[in-house]
C-alpha cells in the first residue's frame, strides 16, 4: 500500500471558522485511505494570518508571530482529527517522529506546524522524506505551480511538469515572513530536490480533485519529479 503526505493549505481545508470543508474533507481522506496510507499537514490560513498581523500590531517579533501561527494550524488539525472520528489517530502530532510512529497504527494521521520560520508545506515535504512517502501532494488555493503570482500577473502561465530543480529556481525568492502565503516555499522545494519524491500540486478548494487525481489519475495542476514518472493513480489503475 502506497504511502501519502498531503499538504492541505489552510486556506482550503478553513477558508473561515464558518465556512470551513472540514466534513467533506474528512469523507474524500477516509475514501482515499482505502487505498494507501495518509499523513495530513493543515495549514492556518486565513485564521492563522489574522491572529499574526495581531501579533505584529502589538509590537511582537516575526518568530512569535511563527508560533502563534502554529497554534492556529494545530487548532485546525485538531478539528479534522475530530471529524475524521475512528479513521485518524486520536492525537495530533507534534513532530515528524510522533507523526511517524503514529502511522504504525494503520489511521490517518494529522499535524499542524511545528518549527517557526518553516512553513506547513516544509513540514510536509520532510514528513514525506521521513515517512518515504510515495507521493507528496499539495492541496493549495490554486491550480497549479506557475511562472508567476497569477492573482497578480495576468501573463503567468502554468507548468504541468517540472523536476526539483526548476522548482527550486521558480520559488527561490520567496519570502520567509510570518504567515506568508506561497504555493510551495524553498525549504520545502529543496527538501524534494533531495529526497526525489514527486509533488502534485492541485487546486484543492474542490476536494474532488483531490479524489479524481489520486483515484483515477485525471487531474489540472502541476507534477514535480526527477525522471517524469507520473505516481498517480495510487491503485495502479486507469
Amino acid at each position: 500500500m502506497k504511502k501519502l503526505v498531503l499538504s492541505l493549505g489552510g486556506s482550503v481545508l478553513m477558508p473561515s471558522l464558518e465556512e470551513n470543508r472540514l466534513s467533506v474533507y474528512a469523507e474524500v481522506l477516509r475514501r482515499i485511505h482505502r487505498e494507501a496510507r495518509i499523513m495530513v499537514v493543515v495549514g492556518g490560513g486565513g485564521e492563522a494570518r489574522r491572529y499574526i498581523r495581531v501579533a505584529r500590531d502589538l509590537g511582537l517579533d516575526e518568530a512569535m508571530g511563527d508560533e502563534v501561527g502554529i497554534l492556529v494550524t494545530r487548532l485546525n488539525a485538531a478539528l479534522l482529527v475530530g471529524v475524521l472520528g475512528d479513521a485518524a489517530y486520536p492525537a495530533v502530532a507534534r513532530s515528524q517522529t510522533e507523526a511517524c510512529c503514529y502511522a504504525e497504527s494503520g489511521k490517518i494521521v494529522v499535524m499542524g506546524g511545528i518549527t517557526p520560520a518553516q512553513t506547513t508545506d516544509a513540514v510536509a515535504a520532510v514528513l514525506a522524506e521521513r515517512a518515504g512517502a510515495d507521493l507528496l501532494v499539495n492541496a493549495t488555493s490554486v491550480d497549479g505551480i506557475y511562472t508567476a503570482d497569477p492573482k497578480t500577473d495576468p501573463s503567468a502561465e502554468r507548468i504541468a511538469l517540472l523536476t526539483p530543480g526548476e522548482l527550486v529556481e521558480i520559488v527561490g525568492s520567496a519570502s520567509l515572513c510570518a504567515g506568508s502565503n506561497t504555493v510551495i516555499d524553498l525549504i520545502a522545494a529543496k527538501v524534494l530536490e533531495r529526497s526525489g519524491i514527486p509533488m502534485l500540486v492541485l487546486d484543492g478548494r474542490d476536494p474532488r480533485n483531490l479524489l479524481d487525481a489520486l483515484l483515477n489519475g485525471t487531474f489540472q495542476g502541476s507534477l514535480v519529479t526527477r525522471g517524469g514518472e507520473i505516481p498517480v493513480p495510487i491503485s495502479g489503475k486507469r
